[in-house]
């Protein structure tokens, strides 16, 4: 299986995130996507290549060009208050203040594009997080071409970021902006499958009211976890994307004989959805040892999962997501690829 990777994700190197009432080292760090690709190369599942450059427009296919250019500017206008460390917003508009006005301080501005105080904002990260889209589309490019797997090793990752709003350290929403470039070319139907811990509210919440794009999330129930407000069963899509969207939400403690029902299940609706091509949001900090996940899989469930997606027999795209338990996250991330080489 071909890999997708570029060293510019390590231009986005945050070093504090607020989390559990206190600043703290981020979990979300450039070792991750080196382990992945170290794990790739010593289980020599194909070739890496470098992406292509796709430039702006495929991002403003799912992106609010306001939001957009507010990323590519942050940076610059935080250090330009006197500040060289990371930029975090501190408020948000809640229910009853005004979100139809967009403040034109960058402090303000941050509340305005993000939904928590967990995803700093570098000197690196516009570059990284447009770099990390060209990793993406081209793994998209040579699925579309006929290739029958291909692995876009993404970081930053994307699918918490919707399209007006970042956070869960996510800026800009690779798996969707993939699954939109299989719209552009000629794909009638697309399905994202989201297996990562955590709920892709982004990745919901740009194709809800869309019937040509089906999404599939299992996750931690929002009673208990982060994203907290969105992920419930009941949300199943509107308008035109009514029945195209559904979350298998499962409670903190899940060990794979649970969550591997949910992923039968969710594997079922995508079959009898007759998508034309599949997007893997692909998250492994589902692992038992994850530092900020409740779930209990083991290693050997990683291949496990791989083999049940080859058997949709779908053109496949993964994009990697989360994973925190740094030293097993390429075991983990390169045994479902190779699950899913060892059955197609």
């Amino acid at each position: 299986m071909l890999t997708v990777y570029s060293d510019d994700h390590r231009l986005h190197d945050g070093k504090v995130e607020f989390e559990g009432g206190k600043l703290v080292p981020c979990y979300e760090m450039p070792r991750r996507a080196d382990l992945v690709l170290a794990r790739t190369r010593e289980q020599a599942i194909g070739e890496v290549i470098e992406p292509e450059d796709f430039g702006l427009a495929p991002i403003l296919r799912v992106h609010e060009a306001g939001f957009v250019e507010f990323l590519k500017g942050a940076w610059d206008r935080w250090i330009a208050t006197g500040r060289d460390f990371d930029a975090l917003p501190f408020a948000w508009a809640v229910r009853g203040m005004r979100a139809d006005r967009i403040p034109e301080s960058i402090d303000g501005q941050l509340g305005y594009y993000s939904f928590d105080a967990g995803t700093p904002i570098t000197a690196g990260t516009w570059q990284a997080v447009a770099s990390s889209v060209n990793v993406a589309l081209t793994g998209q490019r040579r699925v579309a071409a006929g290739a029958r797997a291909v692995f876009s090793l993404c970081r930053p990752p994307g699918h918490h970021a919707a399209a007006g709003y970042y956070g869960g350290y996510c800026f800009l929403n690779n798996a969707a902006i993939a699954a939109q470039a299989f719209r552009d070319g000629g794909a009638e139907r697309v399905a994202i499958l989201d297996v990562d811990y955590h709920h892709g509210n982004g990745t919901q919440s740009i194709f809800y009211d869309r019937g040509d794009v089906f999404f599939a999330s299992l996750h931690g129930h929002p009673l208990d976890e982060y994203p907290f407000f969105l992920g419930y069963e009941d949300e199943t899509g509107q308008g035109a994307g009514e029945g195209c969207n559904a979350n298998f939400p499962l409670r903190w403690g899940t060990g794979f004989e649970l969550w591997s029902e949910a992923l039968d299940a969710a594997c079922r609706r995508i079959a009898a959805y007759g998508a034309d091509a599949l997007v893997v949001s692909l998250g492994v900090d589902t692992y038992k040892d994850d530092p900020i996940s409740r779930f209990r899989l083991e290693q050997a469930d990683y291949p496990v999962i791989g083999r049940r997606i080859a058997g949709l027999g779908l053109p496949t795209l993964f994009v990697m997501e989360g994973g925190y338990a740094v030293e097993e996250i390429g075991i983990n991330a390169v045994g479902v690829l190779s699950g899913f080489e060892a059955a197609a």
